[in-house]
């Protein structure tokens, strides 16, 4: 562990796995149905030894229902003893840093020492739904990161300042530590230089991880919350006991992509609805950057590529998103990739080693 306060990274051998939630919308199902299933995977990750669990931010996608993630982390907390919770991330332009302060202060004095804040630039919805949050410019991120640790302690406002004397409450709760995501060298600079973590959006983004994470630790100062630099990969992965029974499944998760990317997004499909499904040749280009990025397979095919690429960019761990349709197949395909990773024996060995004597 590394940190002031042993916060925020966790070094593990084998390489560390943690869980991205967007906690998915079948269709043929509710939000509400989806948000309730949440916590079941929450106890699962803990019970299967992940090293943390982060809940996504967007808005007005029908195919997603982590909207707001201080409420899902307080609930994944709240039914777990010693897994990390935290946020993948929060938009911070949708938000005053403000009330971000207080939100994640206050999770942190609930759950103290097990909570992470991660922050985007991006808006994650589209422009209506920026306008109705009364968004600003992804631009000022810097700014609102600076006002965020004004709010929690780490910046002094000068003593002539207007607010200097207002309060975040809870004020004797700490912020908890703090990741920049992104996908790019210039975000990932910024978290190296300000001595944050960094997380890499690799689920989405078919641009190289490496560069960005050469760049966030060629910068970085070690902080409070991070004495050495600890770079997250993110990877969307779907792993059944056999190749074809993966593909079938992963065919939900493709019809979605392309649909998405497409500005035509729905629940996710049944896979039944993809099986057989024709692509246009544009449908065809979107299809082969979601074959690029997604990993399908068994679970030892899935483990060794998130190995390769884990070691070809140099990460320390890897935070794995699945969206299947079928909610007891996505629970299994997290347990099938523990299983091979040997999380559990990990954790336990890790226990015991620092167990006293």
């Amino acid at each position: 562990m590394g940190g002031a306060d042993n916060i925020g990274v966790m070094h593990a051998d084998p390489l560390a796995l943690s869980v991205l939630d967007l906690v998915p919308v079948p269709a043929g199902t509710t939000a509400a149905q989806a948000l309730r299933r949440a916590t079941e995977l929450a106890r699962l990750a803990e019970s299967l030894g992940y090293a943390r669990l982060w809940y996504a931010e967007h808005h007005d996608l029908p195919s997603v229902a982590s909207s707001t993630p201080a409420l899902l982390i307080a609930q994944a907390a709240a039914v777990t003893q010693r897994l990390r919770v935290g946020s993948g991330g929060v938009m911070l332009p949708n938000h005053a840093p403000l009330a971000v302060a207080e939100a994640f202060r206050t999770l942190s004095a609930l759950h103290p020492g097990r909570i992470d804040l991660g922050l985007g630039r991006a808006p994650g919805s589209d422009r209506k739904a920026s306008i109705a949050l009364r968004a600003v410019d992804g631009e000022h991120f810097a700014d609102l990161v600076e006002e965020l640790r004004v709010w929690s302690g780490q910046i002094a406002l000068p003593d002539d300042h207007p607010l200097r004397s207002l309060r975040a409450m809870p004020d004797d709760a700490p912020l908890p530590p703090i990741w920049v995501l992104g996908s790019s060298g210039a975000s990932a600079e910024y978290a190296g230089r300000e001595g944050f973590g960094y997380s890499f959006a690799s689920h989405f983004s078919p641009t190289p991880a490496a560069p960005a994470f050469e760049a966030y630790r060629r910068a970085f100062r070690p902080s409070a919350a991070f004495d050495r630099p600890h770079a997250i990969l993110g990877v969307s992965a779907l792993c059944a006991p056999t190749v074809e029974e993966a593909e079938y499944h992963a065919g939900s998760m493709q019809l979605a992509w392309v649909r998405l990317r497409s500005g035509r997004p729905m629940p996710l499909p049944h896979p039944d609805e993809a099986r057989g499904r024709e692509y246009s040749p544009a449908e065809q280009q979107i299809v082969r950057t979601f074959r690029a990025l997604t990993l399908i397979g068994t679970p030892a095919q899935v483990l060794d590529e998130i190995r390769r690429r884990a070691a070809d960019c140099g990460a320390d761990e890897v935070m794995v998103v699945c969206n299947a349709y079928d909610h007891a197949v996505r629970l299994r395909s997290y347990r099938l990739l523990a299983e091979a990773a040997e999380l559990t024996a990990g954790r336990e060995a890790a226990g015991a080693a620092s167990a006293p004597a």
